[in-house]
């Protein structure tokens, strides 16, 4: 019995493995943490019971994106060495199963988001539809895919806005800017990083195609919008989104420390420096969205 009982536990541990490299938990959890800091930054009165309506069904819609997109990129993915040991290309899960789990995360997170309001769910169902149906296929097929994928990915900071206000106004739209070209630097950088194991799947992630200094000319000249336009509700004409200078001048300084290595990228073409980019285009990302809600908070 106690044999049976490991063997079981130790099925099930290995399940949720799986399940949660199917839906990417980690980038689920990120992406979400973005809905919230939007949130915060417009909700009055602040209701745990819409957070946690917007924080759950964040994470379903986002699940579910990454599930279908294991499902359609399957074979791709038994070509790369970064994606080899997922669980629909080793065969662990089915892809009638995987299927099941997208579709259900689909429904789940739509409805979860429509308690809050209409504009919310229909936010979060396209972030869905755009990502499944439009970013996906097009990675195969022309370096604009990460242009297109731009749009889904820059949702969810604005989405946390109007699950709290029910507005998509200019607020809304300059977290959304903020994250639109936040992504570029992002991706590219990963796409730098990734560039062979890439080609093995026939992914065109680079602007150019490859890893020259056009595209790293076009890195530094998208860091440099991210930072122009994370700073620009200090000027007082993004209704009721602020920024103190003290805020400002914080999230300025942010910005330089992720230009550096993109200046690097530009002048050596060292891998290194992409590799740098990314880990600071994420701790720059995380940090501006902190500042910006103490600022709301504690006016810094």
């Amino acid at each position: 019995m106690v044999t049976l009982d490991r063997f079981a536990f130790s099925a099930f541990s290995a399940f949720l493995t799986d399940l949660k490299v199917l839906v990417k938990i980690r980038l689920s959890v990120s992406v979400v943490f973005s809905a919230i800091a939007g949130y915060l930054l417009a909700a009055e009165p602040f209701s745990l019971a819409d957070l946690l309506f917007l924080s759950c069904g964040g994470m379903a819609l986002v699940s579910a994106s990454n599930a279908f997109n294991q499902v359609i990129e399957r074979k791709l993915d038994a070509k790369m060495q970064r994606t080899q040991s997922r669980p629909l290309v080793t065969q662990k899960m089915s892809v009638s199963f995987a299927m099941v789990v997208a579709v259900s995360l689909t429904l789940l997170g739509t409805a979860m988001l429509f308690v809050l309001n209409f504009k919310t769910a229909f936010f979060g169902l396209l972030s869905v539809l755009i990502y499944v149906a439009a970013y996906t296929p097009l990675k195969t097929k022309t370096p604009l895919a990460v242009f297109v994928g731009a749009f889904p990915g820059a949702i969810p900071f604005m989405l946390g806005w109007v699950g709290a206000t029910n507005q998509f106004g200019i607020e809304a739209g300059t977290l959304f800017m903020i994250q639109f070209f936040w992504q570029f630097p992002h991706f590219w950088a990963l796409g730098w990083i990734l560039h062979e194991d890439y080609k093995r799947g026939g992914f065109k992630m680079l602007p150019t195609g490859d890893r020259d200094r056009k595209t790293a000319f076009q890195i530094v000249v998208y860091s440099l919008w991210t930072m122009a336009t994370s700073i620009v509700p200090v000027f007082g004409f993004t209704g009721a989104l602020q920024l103190s200078v003290y805020a400002a001048l914080l999230i300025f300084a942010l910005g330089i420390y992720m230009l550096v290595p993109a200046l690097k990228l530009f002048q050596t073409l060292e891998l290194r420096y992409a590799k740098s980019l990314m880990l600071r285009s994420v701790i720059y990302l995380t940090l501006i969205q902190l500042i910006y809600v103490l600022d709301r908070f504690f006016i810094l």
